[in-house]
């Protein structure tokens, strides 16, 4: 370990569904962004005061191609990555930054068949070397007990 970390975890929803970019070789990225919420009731008022933070997430080819086809907008993931802070230059010539999540998990938490049946994740868990380890619940068995 060389002494730092840079790890991020979020559950939230996605703000839009993913962009789509593909490059030569077979590349391919995917873009969208995801809310997540932070509530707390002000005391003065009693009133309950909801925040939302939007983050900027970036999933790379077979995971972008995942995201692509089973997540929508308004769906909630959990997502594991790192920070990466890119420069860029607008046209009039200003630097600007943004701050991205970079994914390396996720999993899939909207049940299937809900939003109206477009949402049909696997509730899976993907890492940026393309493996899946089963994410799904037990669901306990039935028994022949009366009580």
């Amino acid at each position: 370990m060389n002494g730092t970390i840079n790890k991020v975890i979020l559950i939230g929803h996605l703000g839009d569904n993913v962009k789509m970019h593909f490059f030569d070789g077979g590349n391919s990225i995917g873009r969208f962004p995801l809310a997540t919420n932070d509530s707390y009731v002000n005391k003065a008022t009693g009133e309950r005061v909801t925040n939302t933070e939007w983050h900027n997430v970036v999933v790379r080819n077979k995971l972008a191609e995942i995201f692509e086809k089973y997540a929508h907008k308004g769906d909630k993931v959990y997502l594991e990555g790192r920070l990466r802070t890119r420069k860029w230059t607008t046209d009039e010539g200003v630097d600007r930054y943004t701050t991205e999540i970079h994914v390396t998990e996720f999993t899939f938490l909207t049940p299937k068949g809900t939003k109206d049946q477009h949402a049909q994740g696997d509730n899976s868990v993907q890492n940026e070397t393309g493996t899946t380890q089963n994410a799904e619940v037990e669901k306990p068995e039935e028994d022949d007990l009366p009580f």
